[in-house]
């Protein structure tokens, strides 16, 4: 079964396909739907291009239960018996539009990315001149008042895997980000003292790296100046 992360590898690969000529409806996806090379008005095909994503990712069950529809509404009203509606969009989640403010869905895409306000897509059939018959795949973003309903399909959960290099990376930028941050106001005092005492002297360039954690060598630097500062009180 594929993932989420597989289709839309998928999907992107196919940004920038378009009818043609333009108007026609006559492109690859349905001429894969209908067995044959088709045009005219009757034959929309945003739905069509995500059944032909499904199909072609070796999945087409994760769309309308293997069957076809090229009719949003079709799609939605099977997703919400299957109990797959969902409210908020994820990556590889399937997003049906209503432009025109009816009630009912003229267009579906699929979720790339989502900030709470605004969806990205990749859509069949649209452009910036028409959303839902414009023509082409294309990546959109629109506002969310426009999304009437998100359906999530069951894709097979993907592994998250982060290599050892990965890690050490991850773990290294996070420890100099720590490095860089300014020390807490409650400590102001005690920094001082440990500082004008020569206990806490900082790295070769002077850095004191307060909220950054401290490894053993720099805890024997740290001690070692302490029993320095001790033996020079008892003089």
């Amino acid at each position: 079964m594929a993932t989420a992360g597989e289709l839309l590898a998928l999907a992107r690969g196919e940004i920038g396909v378009k009818e043609s000529p333009a108007g026609s409806n006559r492109v690859k996806y349905n001429t894969a739907y209908y067995g044959r090379e088709v045009s005219g008005p009757s034959y929309p095909w945003c739905a069509v291009f995500l059944w032909w994503l499904f199909r072609r990712v070796g999945s087409p069950e994760l769309y309308y239960g293997g069957e076809q529809t090229a009719y949003v509404p079709a799609l939605l009203a099977w997703a919400r018996r299957e109990g797959l509606i969902v409210t908020t969009p994820m990556p590889g989640d399937l997003v049906c539009f209503d432009f025109n403010g009816n009630g009912a869905p003229d267009h579906v895409g699929l979720c790339e990315s989502f900030d709470g306000a605004f969806v990205t897509t990749i859509d069949g059939n649209t452009s910036p001149a028409s959303d839902a018959n414009g023509g082409a795949v294309m990546r959109r973003r629109r506002h969310r008042r426009y999304i009437a309903a998100v359906i999530r399909p069951q894709y097979e959960e993907e592994e998250d895997t982060v290599t050892q290099e990965q890690f050490d990376a991850m773990m290294e930028d996070y420890l100099e980000r720590l490095a860089k941050k300014e020390p807490s106001g409650w400590s102001e005092e005690q920094r001082t003292w440990a500082e004008a005492n020569g206990i806490l002297s900082g790295d070769e360039d002077g850095s004191k790296k307060y909220k950054k954690f401290a490894t053993r060598e720099e805890l024997v630097a740290i001690l070692r100046n302490f029993a320095r500062w001790v033996m020079d009180q008892r003089g």
